[in-house]
């Protein structure tokens, strides 16, 4: 069974049922339109941002954007970008052609940065994200 193969106890099944009742229950008192127009408005906010520095591309497409913002930083490799983000405790990923065959191998992307906004964040963090972005593009610059 699945829970034999990712050896999940039933204790640990019973508090992912509850864990996952209490988001439910909290996502409903916050309103799901409130959590995406946050979502919306913070996304926006970050791509903004990251669009407003030298060096950095925001690639995302789309009509609709939501909180999943991805970007490269001239002259830095993506897993370079999300370690220094990794060293200022701001959590990102690295997106890979593997991962989304037809779309990254079509626009010619070898990898992205992918930074996921959530309700909660704030806009400090949108200014931390952004600050670590433009500093590996500075030093990118720099040649270091």
């Amino acid at each position: 069974t699945l829970v034999e193969t990712l050896g999940l106890s039933s204790f640990t099944l019973v508090g992912l049922s509850l864990g996952g009742r209490i988001a439910i229950d909290y996502a409903r008192s916050i309103g799901l339109d409130a959590i995406w127009d946050r979502i919306h408005y913070l996304g926006a906010g970050l791509r903004k941002r990251l669009r407003s520095i030298e060096g950095v591309t925001v690639h995302d497409i789309g009509s609709v954007q939501g909180g999943i913002v991805t970007f490269t930083v001239e002259g830095t490799s993506p897993p370079d970008v999300k370690e220094a983000m990794r060293m200022a405790g701001i959590n990102v990923s690295v997106v890979t052609p593997s991962s989304a065959r037809l779309d990254m191998e079509t626009r010619g992307l070898a990898g992205l940065v992918r930074a996921s906004v959530h309700y909660f964040n704030t806009e400090d963090e949108l200014d931390r994200c952004a600050e670590v972005a433009a500093a590996a593009a500075a030093a990118s610059r720099r040649g270091l």
